[in-house]
């Protein structure tokens, strides 16, 4: 599998800059596990897993706002990963870095929201650096549909544009949302939000009226069970990777858009990267990535796995997937 991947890479022209662009969230979490555990201040934020997730693959740049308060050993953490490209994370005086607190509940699918400080969020969005503004795979990750499609206006020329939601977008954002999947290739949401949207419980249902709305796939999560893809062209389902540990699910959502969209970015040059085809294989990659963050808080995985590794799981994942 390293040999597969390393090949990959030479094929697809990194060296040159694999212009893959995140937007979202760098925060500050604190983080409650159910043996016990406690973690407070650590980096988090969808940006930064996103970004951690899909360096794994290639060059990937990051757009995001943080305060003051933010402190140097988390951009010390983001500058440890070499293929983070972080001249568009502002840091603006004055302003507080977003905070979240949050404690699992005992089965870790579901976690209660201590305290939420948008601090930093709630002044305007940051902009993307002129030199970030040929990028040609975008991940609009989690924030209102309104500043995703202002990013998203930003960076013209993009080949593959994906947006991540919630419930709270869709509770009180809809129509902007509604607006937002007429201009992307795709969308990430959990099975809750599918439903949520569309009042629709079957995800494959509720996947294709999403598609109704202007997207050419939809990738429904259902976190230990996996997800599902819902494609113009056909459907997918993909288990999770069977994790014997699970430390500090966060992140986890963003960590499989990293991988997807990083291998996407990495691979896809010579093919249509929103193809039934690409999105597919990038989901194992997606599922792989995400099961490594899952074993411990914050990127602390994510910044010490190897290539070997990612490959040796990838390997095990395909060999369960094989029937014959």
């Amino acid at each position: 599998m390293k040999r597969h991947r390393e090949a990959e890479v030479s094929d697809s022209g990194l060296e040159s800059g694999m212009s893959l662009i995140v937007t979202g969230t760098i925060g500050i979490d604190t983080i409650f596990t159910p043996d016990g555990q406690h973690r407070e201040g650590v980096l988090g934020g969808s940006c930064a897993y996103f970004a951690a997730a899909a360096s794994h693959y290639g060059p990937v740049r990051l757009v995001a706002a943080v305060g003051e308060d933010f402190p140097d050993e988390h951009r010390q953490v983001l500058a440890s990963f070499a293929n983070i490209d972080a001249r568009g994370l502002e840091t603006r005086a004055g302003s507080k870095t977003f905070r979240w607190s949050g404690k699992y509940l005992d089965n870790m699918d579901h976690r209660e929201t201590l305290s939420t400080d948008l601090n930093v969020l709630e002044e305007a969005p940051p902009r993307v650096p002129e030199a970030f503004k040929d990028s040609q795979y975008i991940f609009l990750a989690n924030s209102h549909p309104q500043v995703q499609m202002d990013m998203l206006a930003q960076v013209p020329d993009a080949k593959l544009s994906v947006a991540d939601t919630m419930d709270l977008w869709i509770n009180i954002a809809k129509d902007d949302l509604t607006r937002l999947l007429r201009k992307v290739d795709g969308l990430v949401l959990n099975y809750d939000e599918a439903e949520l949207y569309t009042g629709a419980k079957n995800p494959v249902t509720a996947g294709r009226k999403l598609l109704g709305h202007g997207p050419r796939f939809v990738v429904i999560k259902k976190g230990e069970h996996g997800c599902i893809l819902v494609h113009r062209d056909g459907i997918a389902a993909l288990p999770a990777y069977p994790a014997e540990q699970v430390i500090d699910p966060t992140g986890a959502g963003d960590t499989f858009a990293g991988g997807m969209m990083g291998h996407i970015a990495s691979t896809a040059q010579g093919e249509d990267p929103g193809s039934f085809d690409v999105i597919r294989r990038a989901l194992a990659h997606g599922t792989i990535i995400a099961s490594f963050t899952i074993e411990t808080f914050s990127l602390e995985r994510l910044a010490e796995i190897t290539d070997a590794q990612i490959g040796e799981r990838y390997d095990e994942f395909a060999a369960m997937m094989r029937l014959h």
